[in-house]
């Protein structure tokens, strides 16, 4: 089984989420993503950052992402832990192009 792991921006964070499937949507501009795959619930250790997710996409069969949104997808030979990420307002490398809605708080 092919295992995807993409990257993009959401609501001023950086998602990270693995995916048995990743191609270009039907709609002009979209990446669509389907099969994520998640952590086994039966694990002794629950991460809650990605129990975030989880639930976050409970029920979703397939979510369609724009394009400009996409920071960088690779396939990878294992799936490891989906994460959200903070973007770092200092950092001096920035994805391009960058999101049309700035996160509260930045007013420059």
């Amino acid at each position: 089984m092919r295992i995807f792991r993409i990257s993009f921006v959401n609501h001023g964070k950086i998602y990270q989420l693995y995916a048995e499937s990743i191609r270009q949507a039907e709609v002009y501009g979209f990446v669509e993503i389907e099969g994520l795959v998640f952590g086994e619930s039966s694990t002794v250790v629950i991460d809650p950052a990605e129990e975030k997710l989880k639930s976050e996409f409970h029920g979703v069969t397939r979510t369609i992402v724009p394009m400009h949104a996409v920071i960088r997808i690779d396939e990878v030979e294992k799936r490891g832990p989906s994460k959200i990420l903070d973007i770092d307002p200092n950092a001096n490398v920035t994805a391009f192009p960058g999101s049309f809605y700035s996160p509260k708080g930045s007013d420059k």
